[in-house]
């Protein structure tokens, strides 16, 4: 298995390739494999795979029956990605999600990357933490540009070892606060010291998102640009990657569509009585066996 300094440094190796990241959610040990062990090979003779995976707030607090209020610390996550990190070997991305207090959010740092976390993100919202692609149909505020940029700075000096990436993300767009705004801030934030930009958006034909990275590129042309396309959906990778992105993550799709899966055989079961109707949609058991090693 990979060492932790390894694992921590791999991200910002990654990004120093020049080359979009392909990352996908992982909210467990299995879903962590499955993601590690997905490859495509396309008909010009080109292999797609996953670079690195996310541990999703949303669907770490899903995952145990509560709400997605920020109820769960990193400490408390933590045993999570140590269970993940046992069984792959992929850098991972980890959503603080506001960070806390700034004093907190340093402690965090330390303990993060003590676990070989590859990158934290955290996000420009102050109060009680509601989902972004709520919107304005919820109470949300932000925390002032200098609020935010001391809590960058703060999480910056109290890392111990070299590589793990702390990435600021902007919902300036979520909030209806404007392009401006968006773009301001998120200067600031790299001056500050973040070593990256998340830009979230609730926009479903993704317009103003392809503007940002426009936008911002012409000021930081080197600097890690992340999107997380759950509302645009539509948009291919290679779009995204062509207008500057260096990363997009697939936020909550393995959640998604597991509990789908699990909600419809569960009724499958219920309605006829017996399991073969739901047979050819369930991964058969040698394949159960063949993908965790060790097993047979």
């Amino acid at each position: 298995m990979m060492d932790t300094d390894t694992r921590r440094t791999r991200l910002a190796t990654l990004f120093g390739r020049s080359r979009c990241l392909r990352v996908l959610e992982a909210h467990s040990p299995i879903s962590a494999l499955l993601a590690q062990q997905a490859k495509l090979e396309l008909a010009s003779g080109r292999s797609v795979s996953y670079d690195a995976i996310w541990s999703s707030s949303l669907t770490d607090s899903t995952q145990r029956g509560l709400p997605d209020i920020e109820i769960l610390s990193p400490s408390n996550r933590l045993q999570g990605v140590r269970e993940i990190f046992d069984v792959c070997t992929m850098p991972l991305i980890f959503d603080a999600d506001t960070g806390g207090k700034p004093e907190h959010f340093a402690i965090h740092i330390k303990m993060l990357e003590r676990a070989g976390v590859s990158a934290v993100v955290i996000e420009d919202k102050c109060g009680l933490k509601k989902n972004s692609l709520f919107g304005n149909a919820v109470s949300q505020s932000q925390e002032t540009t200098a609020e935010f940029c001391e809590k960058i700075r703060v999480g910056c000096a109290s890392r111990s070892y070299p590589g793990l990436m702390i990435i600021a993300r902007c919902e300036s767009l979520i909030l209806e606060q404007g392009m401006q705004d968006a773009i301001e801030r998120c200067l600031a934030y790299v001056d500050a010291g973040a070593d990256g930009i998340m830009i979230h958006s609730r926009k479903k034909d993704g317009l103003e998102i392809l503007e940002f990275a426009r936008l911002f590129r012409q000021h930081h042309p080197n600097v890690a640009l992340i999107c997380v396309p759950t509302s645009y959906a539509h948009l291919r990778f290679e779009e995204l990657e062509q207008a500057g992105f260096n990363a997009v993550i697939y936020a909550n799709h393995m959640l998604r569509s597991a509990y789908l899966a699990m909600r419809d055989t569960a009724n499958q079961i219920l309605a006829n009585g017996r399991t073969l109707e739901v047979e050819p949609r369930c991964l058969g058991i040698d394949e159960i066996l063949d993908l965790v090693p060790g097993t047979r």
